[in-house]
């Protein structure tokens, strides 16, 4: 037996999470069956526990879209028992069961060998958020940053946060964008140099072009705001766009992109090669300073996570929330 935090429906469609001990004769079928340390609490996590039931298509469930353990048993050659490793995307935590539970079981090629110096829970510190942020920073460093700042959009968030730490720990000023005040002393400790209120960038676009102020960013917002930031690129600059929170639409025109020469570089951490994967993991083990981690970091058991969930849903949390399954 082992302890799993499962969402069921009711017969009235309401949704219900709970920890539950389970068998694992219950998980779904997979290569390697992986002893579960942490995992964290990301946006989909927050819809797939929450009353609409978000993202789940199938009950029960259990939500959770990473996990960092150890692999307990295995059919594939890649790993054995006692083996780290790490899992971000594939839809696990969606279609597949995920990471609220002590113990999972996937397949191989789903994972990625924990890369030395890091810890399972260092790794659930980074989570899905800051792989994505890893992604987004090599994308920019693909396409050259400018000689600007590099801007963060949703900077106190999960990837907003990582992302910041990266680009300072690699020497870039980075401007930071929030919504609340309160947490410009923690974006200034993770290395940003400039804190820009999100009511600046809100305003509804009036001209395709502005002034070049951006060397590069990172857009963990979208929608309106990411109209704003694409007209006031420097010549040839990029954007890599990872976030929805502020709408899938995009009150854009092709201005920019056409006079301006910006890039703008869609972030998928679904679905990445395996080749693709490895590289950034190993860049975070890098490049993310490990004393950045814990300012992140807000930790969380599995009882607590149905609150959690609903927190940042309303944009409530902070970092990084990294769940003890253990705890």
């Amino acid at each position: 037996m082992f302890k799993a935090l499962i969402v069921d429906k009711d017969d009235t469609g309401k949704t219900h999470a709970a920890v539950q001990d389970i068998t694992l004769d219950r998980l779904p079928a997979g290569d390697v069956t992986v002893a579960v340390d942490y995992s964290t609490v990301n946006y989909k996590d927050g819809l797939c526990i929450g009353p609409g039931g978000g993202l789940v298509r199938h009950y029960p469930h259990i939500p959770g879209i990473d996990f960092a353990g150890t692999v307990e048993a295995s059919d594939d050659p890649r790993y054995a028992p006692g083996d780290k490793v790490v899992l971000t995307g594939w839809r696990v935590g969606e279609a597949h069961w995920g990471g609220y539970a002590q113990k999972a079981r996937v397949k191989a090629d789903w994972l990625v060998p924990l890369p030395d110096g890091l810890t399972t829970r260092a790794a659930m510190a980074v989570g899905t958020a800051g792989f994505t942020a890893m992604l987004a920073v090599m994308a920019l460093e693909d396409h050259g940053i400018k000689s600007g700042p590099v801007l963060v959009t949703g900077a106190a968030g999960g990837v907003g946060s990582v992302a910041t730490a990266i680009l300072a720990h690699l020497g870039y000023q980075v401007a930071a964008v929030t919504g609340r005040p309160e947490t410009a002393d923690y974006l200034t400790s993770l290395g940003a140099t400039q804190i820009v209120a999100r009511e600046d960038l809100a305003e509804t676009v009036k001209r395709p072009l502005e002034g070049e102020t951006w060397g590069g960013c990172v857009d963990a917002v979208g929608g309106a705001m990411l109209a704003r930031v694409l007209g006031q690129m420097e010549y040839g600059a990029s954007v890599a766009a990872v976030g929805l929170a502020g709408g899938a639409n995009l009150p854009a025109t092709v201005i920019p992109f056409l006079l301006r020469g910006v890039n703008l570089l869609g972030i998928d951490s679904v679905m990445q090669p395996y080749d693709n994967r490895l590289r950034a993991w190993a860049r975070i083990a890098r490049d993310l300073p490990m004393d950045k981690l814990d300012a992140m970091i807000q930790p969380a058991t599995l009882a607590e996570l149905p609150q959690l969930g609903a927190d940042i849903l309303a944009g409530r949390v902070k970092g990084r929330v990294v769940v003890d399954v253990n705890a």
